[in-house]
C-alpha cells in the first residue's frame, strides 16, 4: 500500500516537473550571467581602453612584474619600448598585451 501512495505522490508532482526543472536552470543562468559575465566584460573593456590609450611617458608595469616608462609605441608590431633603467639606459621591447596596468603614482614621504 505504501508503494502505491509513493507512486501516486511521484506522479502528482511529475505533472509540472519539466517546467519546475527548467525554471531553476534559467534562474541559475541569469544569475551566472549578471554576477560573472557582465563584470568580466566591463574589466576587459577597461583593459582594452587602457592599452589603446598608452602614450610615451606613461609609467607601466608588465605582467611579468617589470616596471618601466614607455619610450615609443610601434603600431605595426603592437609593441612598446620601455625604459627600465637610467644609468646605463636600458630599453626593452614588449608586446602591448603584456602590459598589465599603469603604475600607481604615490608621492614618497621623506
Amino acid at each position: 500500500m505504501s508503494q502505491h501512495i509513493a507512486l501516486f505522490l511521484f506522479q502528482a508532482q511529475g505533472g509540472g516537473s519539466a517546467l519546475g526543472m527548467f525554471i531553476p536552470m534559467v534562474l541559475v543562468f541569469v544569475l551566472f550571467y549578471f554576477l560573472i559575465i557582465v563584470p568580466q566584460r566591463k574589466r576587459q573593456k577597461a583593459v582594452e581602453a587602457m592599452l589603446n590609450n598608452l602614450k610615451p611617458g606613461d609609467k607601466v608595469v608588465t605582467g611579468g612584474g617589470v616596471y618601466g616608462t614607455i619610450v615609443s609605441i610601434r603600431e605595426d608590431k603592437r609593441t612598446v619600448q620601455l625604459k627600465i633603467a637610467e644609468n646605463p639606459v636600458v630599453r626593452v621591447e614588449v608586446a602591448r598585451a603584456s602590459i598589465s596596468g599603469l603604475q600607481e603614482t604615490t608621492e614618497e614621504k621623506k
